[in-house]
């Protein structure tokens, strides 16, 4: 079964083709072949099987490296993008997933567009497990008449997202409160946490606490999350360069049609077979 290595500016992904020879998997074999030196490596494993909608060009299945299955991933989907244009020999797909139909464009050799779809902003669809409003949410981390962390905004952007503006991201608790936050009992999906710097109305810098995977470089759907929460509250400019820790993914949130638009580079690290299969 073919398979390639790639990294969405430092997210560690996997690509396994499927789609001639159908598999399952369960959490125990993904978290298995997600083990470096023991399995293939990686943050999410991404895949690929036959569409299950006539105007697809592929459906993907998502993994993180914990075992768990999630709807959407970002830098993972620019990946898969890349990996089957290069196939087709073409410029644009549609790429199917858990999350729904996102359609995809080469920008460049190694740069791909994704259209992300509209977020999700109501509560009980983030989902959440009370009422509020997603803009500023009653959360907060530390004493109570002095918190350090407080307010986030939460964004569904095809998973849940709970993003806190912090003065200085690379000071920002991330791997001590990332935890705390994605078990909290606010999200009965678990949720993804980011800590968004607003460097300028054009930059923001991001970090992630990933669902499922940790503290990762890059996460694609973190990066639209917070241009959302960060527009929403007036802070930045629909169009903005989010800067994580693998690099710089551009984010529009259009008004035209409420999409959020992702771009950024991929890079292919190996490809093969799997069991020599």
């Amino acid at each position: 079964m073919k398979f390639a290595k790639m990294n969405g500016l430092g997210n560690q992904i996997a690509v396994l083709d499927a789609r001639e020879r159908p598999i399952t998997l369960n959490a125990s074999a993904v978290e298995a072949l997600a083990t470096a030196g023991k399995g293939i490596g990686f943050d999410q494993l991404m895949v690929l099987l036959p569409p299950k909608n006539p105007v697809a060009d592929v459906y993907t299945e998502i993994w993180n490296s914990d075992g768990s299955k999630v709807a959407a991933c970002g830098n993972g989907s620019r990946c898969v993008a890349w990996y089957v244009m290069r196939e087709m020999n073409c410029q644009n797909l549609v790429m199917e997933t858990e999350a729904g139909l996102l359609g995809a464009s080469k920008v460049g050799p190694n740069i791909i567009s994704i259209d992300m779809g509209e977020p999700i902003l109501d509560w009980e669809r983030i989902p959440m497990s009370e009422r509020m409003d997603t803009m500023r949410i009653e959360l907060q981390v530390g004493p109570i008449g002095d918190p350090i962390l407080h307010g986030p905004g939460v964004v569904n952007m095809g998973n849940p997202h709970c993003v806190f503006f912090v003065q200085d991201a690379e000071l920002a608790p991330v791997e001590a409160v990332g935890p705390m936050i994605e078990y909290h009992p606010l999200f009965p999906d678990r949720t993804n946490v980011g800590f968004a710097e607003i460097v300028a109305r054009d930059h923001i810098r991001l970090r992630v606490w990933e669902r499922g995977a940790g503290l990762t470089k890059a996460c694609g759907t973190g990066a639209c999350a917070a241009l959302v929460a960060a527009v929403r509250r007036r802070l930045c400019d629909r169009v903005a360069n989010v800067e994580v820790d693998g690099g710089m993914l551009q984010i529009e949130w259009r008004k035209s049609d409420n999409h959020v638009i992702m771009t950024g580079a991929v890079a292919l690290e190996s490809d093969g077979n799997l069991n020599g299969n």
